[in-house]
């Protein structure tokens, strides 16, 4: 036994809750899912027509299965209602995994036209507590389910058709545009996960029982938890694009890292264990409560887990549909302020350095239990959904010395997510991991019951907020200081940090700022005009939209990526922006810009920032007084499309500016598609001309062209110059 071992079971006695016993179910097979759970594919194996077969195989799975987990809604307000604020209906989630193949299908050209433009763009965006996310039920006409399942009928036929039928090259890989339907059906797998949350967290009144759906049925006595001793070992991670299993960008990459000898719980906290932090005053007192947990507390103001509810015969856990009388030796299920303040008592009580694992770890748990990929076979893990839709004991699955260091419940981290070295966003999806390189959201390890796919493999990263509820608990370790990790504040994306540098970093050869000198001219023309309402479209990291906001009461922000929307949004609320810049080879410099730095300090409370599509843009975004297009037209995928509906969204006398540099490339906009900059009926026919055609019916051009300069960085010694026409339009009718 270990030396601290013995401290830490002083803490470990007789629970003093009463509550009835479950029966203890012995036959594990009862709960053995028949048949299994699809895998996520080997997808460097076999040949095209097997390929075909088993991604078809993969796709209706999990579009099936997806289905049947909204099944356990009890009627139509279920959909509706929002079982958390910080979180859309159930009925955005409905949509959104279907709308999701749609828009990546797009963009990787597999498809060349919409289902439901209207779905395609209310579905799209709002699954997360970002800052750009619109979670205002006011801007949402919902649809019914029996109208959303239709639509998920016409994606689904959509997809299998293109399974069967589309030109397929092996090997299926990160450039491969059979990507995106990967990537859909690892995202709707995630969502499978997140949405039984979502339902687990709605009313009783909400939810109904479902054969598809039945809950573990194990439990017995408590275990009693001890130390395991870990030795000391060497993490290596090297995923790269050649690996034959799906990954999300954050797997990508190298990492490496000596970890000390640590001892770690050999179960997971049950909440048997959990109990006594409960009974000892834990929720009732702050002291054991990081500065961040402290204020959850106060704000929440709960007294036990979110999950258990206290009855006057005893205690009960709510599942997906039921409660039921509690398990005590499953593993208790709490967000990381709950897990950290546990490990801070138990801390406390025992004198011994007890804090969660970090996920180096982890990942040492996982070698020294000898574990091995679960994709291929019946796990010996609750993971898969293999047995059961909900949690089991703690000791029901070993591991080496350890139980559950993969399946049962996710296992919360100190790490804050960030990236390894060579880390990449995929063009498709550039906003899955990099707005949680905040060092707010926590890493979660190891998958709970219903994790699958993707989410079950040793190489998967997945991160959240830390006063967020997933499946998910924890083990304790007892270690001495965490190394920090790599700090994400400084941002490393090539493109991204030339467009940080290029809105707020310095002047280069004399020329002007851009976005001031966009904004500058565009007063001087907004004279006499109203000047209530601005949008900056295709704000990019929203330097036009800060400038905007002196001369506007309101101004909003849009862009199609996330990765530039969240440097704007980090200025917005005081933060001071950083990042790298690219010097020469390996070499980079630093850089750090704040609003005050720039005297744009007094605008903050007039901006936002939304994410969203030039071409498909949300009704709410209308009544405005001047909109820029900055350097956009050029890169949309149907810019003809967005200039016969902008004047929708402007008022009648509205001012609509234009700035490009008439950079037509195919790899933006399909040839077919470009507005001008060809020859038509033998001469030739310039993007002005096009401007004309397609603005002219609603506008009048009231100044320009002329040209405006601008310089983009690229390294130390090597800088883009360009020339950006401006065209002023006032809407006439």
């Amino acid at each position: 036994m270990h030396s601290g071992e013995s401290s830490l079971r002083k803490t470990l006695g007789e629970s003093t809750a009463i509550s009835p016993e479950p029966q203890l179910i012995s036959d594990a097979s009862l709960f053995t899912r028949n048949p299994l759970f699809s895998r996520t594919p080997d997808l460097r194996e076999g040949d095209e027509a097997s390929m075909r077969r088993m991604l078809r195989h993969y796709f209706l799975d999990t579009f099936i299965t997806y289905e049947s987990l909204f099944e356990c809604l009890a009627n139509d307000q279920a959909f509706y209602t929002k079982p958390i604020s910080l979180r859309h209906p159930l009925i955005f989630y409905y949509g959104h995994t279907a709308t999701f193949f749609v828009n990546k299908l797009l963009l990787t050209r597999m498809i060349g036209e919409r289902i439901n433009q209207r779905f395609e763009s209310m579905f799209a965006v709002g699954v997360d507590e970002m800052s750009w996310d619109d979670l205002n039920d006011a801007h949402y006409e919902w649809p019914t389910p029996a109208e959303v399942k239709t639509y998920r009928d016409q994606v689904r036929a959509l997809v299998v058709n293109l399974i069967d039928t589309a030109p397929l090259q092996l090997p299926v890989d990160w450039d491969n545009p059979w990507w995106a339907i990967i990537m859909g059906i690892e995202h709707e797998r995630i969502h499978l996960e997140t949405s039984s949350v979502l339902i687990r967290q709605h009313k009783l009144d909400f939810v109904k029982q479902s054969a598809n759906w039945k809950p573990n049925q194990f439990t017995g006595i408590a275990p009693q938890n001890e130390l395991v001793k870990v030795n000391a070992g060497h993490v290596r991670l090297a995923k790269n694009k050649t690996d034959p299993f799906y990954g999300w960008d954050n797997e990508y990459g190298t990492h490496e890292a000596d970890v000390p000898a640590f001892d770690a719980a050999k179960f997971l906290v049950s909440n048997q264990e959990f109990l006594q932090f409960v009974e000892a005053g834990g929720y009732l007192n702050s002291h054991n409560w990081e500065e961040e947990g402290k204020g959850w507390l106060a704000f929440t103001k709960v007294q036990h887990p979110t999950f258990w509810v206290k009855k006057t015969n005893g205690w009960y856990l709510r599942l997906m549909t039921e409660e039921i009388a509690m398990p005590w030796d499953w593993p208790v299920e709490v967000n990381y302020h709950e897990a950290k303040a546990f490990c801070n008592w138990k801390k406390s009580e025992t004198g011994t350095p007890v804090r969660l694992p970090t996920e180096d770890e982890w990942y040492r748990l996982y070698d020294t239990a000898g574990l091995k990929n679960v994709n291929e076979q019946v796990a010996n893990a609750n993971v898969h959904l293999d047995y059961g839709a909900s949690s089991c004991p703690v000791n029901q699955f070993a591991h080496g010395e350890f139980f559950d260091v993969i399946g049962n419940v996710w296992q919360w981290t100190e790490t804050p997510i960030y990236p390894f070295d060579g880390f990449e966003v995929h063009t498709i999806y550039d906003d899955f991991t990099t707005p949680t390189f905040d060092e707010r959201h926590n890493l979660i390890k190891g998958g709970s019951w219903i994790s699958c796919g993707n989410e079950s493999l040793y190489s998967s990263r997945y991160a959240f907020r830390r006063h967020f509820f997933q499946h998910a608990g924890f083990r304790y370790v007892v270690s001495g200081e965490i190394k920090p990790v790599p700090s994400s504040h400084y941002e490393t994306d090539k493109l991204v940090s030339e467009y940080a540098e290029f809105h707020y970093g310095d002047e280069y050869f004399g020329v002007p700022n851009f976005s001031r000198s966009l904004v500058d001219l565009a007063v001087n023309v907004l004279v006499d005009k109203p000047k209530r309402k601005a949008l900056d479209l295709g704000c990019a990291t929203g330097r036009a939209t800060f400038e905007l906001a002196r001369h506007f009461d309101k101004v909003t922000g849009v862009d199609f990526s996330a990765r530039f929307i969240n440097l704007g949004v980090q200025l917005a609320s005081g933060d001071t922006l950083r990042y790298t810049l690219a010097d020469e080879g390996e070499l980079v410099s630093y850089k750090s810009r704040s609003l005050a730095d720039l005297g744009l300090a007094g605008t903050t409370n007039k901006v936002e920032f939304s994410q969203g599509d030039a071409c498909n843009l949300k009704s709410v975004f209308t009544g405005y007084d001047f909109i820029l297009a900055a350097n956009l037209i050029d890169r949309l995928y149907n810019p003809a499309k967005f200039l016969n509906a902008i004047h929708e969204r402007l008022n009648i006398g509205g001012v609509l500016m234009l700035t490009s540099p008439y950079t037509w490339l195919a790899e933006h906009t399909p040839r077919e598609d470009w507005v001008g900059g060809f020859k038509k009926d033998g001469e030739s026919f310039t993007t002005l001309d096009g401007l004309h055609e397609h603005l002219d019916k609603h506008f009048r051009l009231i100044q320009g062209p002329q040209e405006v300069p601008f310089v983009i960085r690229e390294t130390k010694r090597k800088f883009q110059h360009t020339l950006s026409e401006v065209t002023f339009w006032e809407r006439i009718k």
